[in-house]
């Protein structure tokens, strides 16, 4: 692990529409900050640690608000496969970061692109091992890992820390490793019986949401 260099974390869970604009926006970002802020995705499963897996329902009334928010986060609709559990995504990101820092971030967003770009069912972990060869991993490696323990345990284990040491509630949750947070720029929908009742107000779109994601590399760089 790189010392001495300040990091910004993003707690994150694969299903959430959220984090993967989040997960955009950090990523272009990130480059420009290249040996001086580390950007770490943190394991937070919502159907452990949080509110249960996947709600369909809830998810197709969400996408659409977030395409509008980050136009460089495709989404189209869901096809008829759909993920019971993102855990084996989970496992799989892990075992991506494991060939290095660079390959899991890649691997961590062509995973969310998965799901929400191309409908796939990051449930099923022959989906992942296809990912795996898509992105050019040392598939022998991977498979490997994949196939042991260590990943679930290495998942569960980061998902409890973020709840009992950091407090973490939902996702994305952004902060330094002070636990110093961030409000991520999105405008979140009321849902109620099955509609959104209400949109809160839309503080930047696109491109004019960078220099705030910018500023949270800058306050993790003045710590």
């Amino acid at each position: 692990m790189t010392t001495n260099i300040p990091e910004l974390w993003e707690w994150a869970e694969y299903y959430c529409p959220w984090c993967y604009v989040a997960a955009v926006r950090l990523a272009k970002i990130a480059p420009e900050y290249r040996g001086r802020v580390r950007l770490v995705t943190r394991a937070f499963p919502l159907e452990v640690y949080g509110g249960g897996p996947p709600d369909r329902t809830e998810l197709e009334l969400e996408i659409w608000l977030a395409a509008l928010q980050e136009p460089e986060a495709t989404f189209k609709p869901f096809g008829s496969q759909w993920p019971t559990t993102t855990l084996p995504a989970f496992e799989a990101a892990w075992c991506a970061f494991q060939q290095g820092e660079e390959v899991g971030l890649d691997f961590d967003l062509r995973i969310r692109r998965a799901f929400f770009a191309e409908a796939r069912n990051i449930g099923q972990r022959e989906v992942m091992l296809e990912l795996a060869r898509e992105a050019g991993l040392d598939l022998e490696r991977f498979a490997r890992d994949f196939a042991s323990d260590a990943p679930r345990a290495a998942v569960l284990e980061e998902g409890r820390l973020g709840k009992e040491r950091y407090h973490v509630r939902g996702t994305p949750t952004i902060m330094l490793s002070d636990g110093t947070r961030f409000r991520h720029p999105l405008a979140y929908p009321q849902i109620s019986d099955g509609q959104i009742v209400s949109v809160g107000k839309l503080p930047c779109c696109g491109e004019g949401c960078y220099d705030a994601t910018r500023a949270m590399f800058e306050s993790a760089l003045a710590t």
